[in-house]
């Protein structure tokens, strides 16, 4: 199976959203011209919205499919285990036009008492963001649910919560549990667990086209809800290096890194055992594994298998990929303790 695999791109799906803008356009080899795009999946196993491969001999199978025939040598034998045909991670831009529901995810322990196999954990890349925007992540200070219900009855929730100003490269780590927003005037890239559950806490009285308010979920939500405080900023640091790896988050879920190219790289994957993904943030790059040159350029994925012991990066001028792997030893700690654990913000190095 080793010499028939190769790196997977793959067909963008877009989502119509309430609260959706048009800078989508021209991210992904096409664009659907829908009125209010604001969601672009570069990579996904949702059911319903699974991923069709674009490329080579597996073109129109879904991602799902391909796991099915080729398991671990594609996504590695721990990860095909523990995911059986479902791929782990799920990958979007997201072009916030207006102001996102103020929401929080479940952890993996309270998704599946309620019938769900995954909560969610996800970290934020800022693409693009206007002047002024805002991005609320977590409480600006240790609260209690009877606080938090309080505030939320008085229509105060966002007195309790910690805003900042984010810049393009900013980069935020969401555990479950913490309560968040994206503002109007951002775009991101965002990576993810699988799962599609949202509990929306807030949604400044908003109506659909219906006249409808939009559905909450305070009740499903107040389980779910860490209430800790934020301490300091939360956004990572971190400090972008040309032609180096540099460390964004690491969680049990996802290990993150920022590679800014303008040469080309070269990086060994001997003994890995497991996929990697590129999401192109910026430019026009190729990934280049298995004896296969796969291009891509802002908005697409390329997946390279777990069989893969080299990967070459190359581009167009000046490009950023996001490096999405899983680091399966942490499977040894979590997710049991999903909430004590901190995505690691750690310097530059070359990897």
């Amino acid at each position: 199976m080793k010499s028939a695999l190769y790196p997977l791109r793959f067909q963008p799906l877009y989502k119509n959203v309430i609260w959706g803008g048009n800078r989508l356009k021209g991210y992904g080899f096409h664009y659907d011209p829908l009125p209010n795009c604001g969601e672009l999946w570069a990579l996904s196993s949702v059911e319903g919205r699974e991923s069709v491969i674009a490329n080579g001999f597996l073109a129109e199978n879904t991602l799902n499919e391909a796991i099915e025939i080729y398991m671990g040598d594609l996504v590695g034998e721990k990860v095909y285990n523990r995911y059986g045909n479902q791929f782990p991670l799920l990958f979007k831009m997201i072009d916030a036009a207006q102001d996102l529901s103020i929401q929080v995810h479940p952890d993996d322990a309270l998704a599946q008492r309620r019938g769900m196999p995954y909560g969610k954990t996800e970290m934020w890349y800022v693409m693009q963001a206007e002047a002024g925007s805002r991005l609320i992540s977590g409480f600006q200070a240790d609260t209690t649910a009877e606080a938090y219900t309080a505030a939320l009855a008085a229509g105060r929730l966002e007195e309790l919560l910690h805003a900042e100003e984010p810049h393009a490269g900013d980069v935020y780590f969401i555990p479950a549990g913490r309560v968040h927003a994206l503002g109007k005037g951002l775009m991101v890239a965002e990576i993810q667990q699988t799962s599609d559950c949202t509990y929306r806490l807030y949604d400044y009285n908003r109506r659909d086209a219906d006249g409808n308010l939009r559905q909450l979920h305070t009740a499903e939500a107040l389980e779910a809800i860490d209430f800790s405080g934020i301490k300091g900023h939360a956004h990572t640091q971190y400090r972008e290096q040309r032609n180096q790896t540099v460390s964004l988050a690491h969680c049990p879920y996802f290990s993150t890194r920022l590679v800014s190219l303008d040469a080309p790289m070269r990086k060994s994957r001997e003994e890995q055992d497991v996929f990697v993904v590129y999401f192109c943030v910026e430019g026009i790059a190729a990934v280049k594994a298995l004896e296969t040159l796969v291009p891509m350029h802002a908005g697409e994925c390329v997946l390279v298998p777990a069989v893969a012991d080299q990967v070459e990066l190359f581009c167009e001028g000046p490009a950023k990929l996001l490096e999405v792997t899983i680091d399966t030893a942490d499977w040894n700690d979590a997710p049991s303790q999903e909430r004590d654990w901190v995505a690691q913000f750690v310097g530059s190095q070359q990897i």
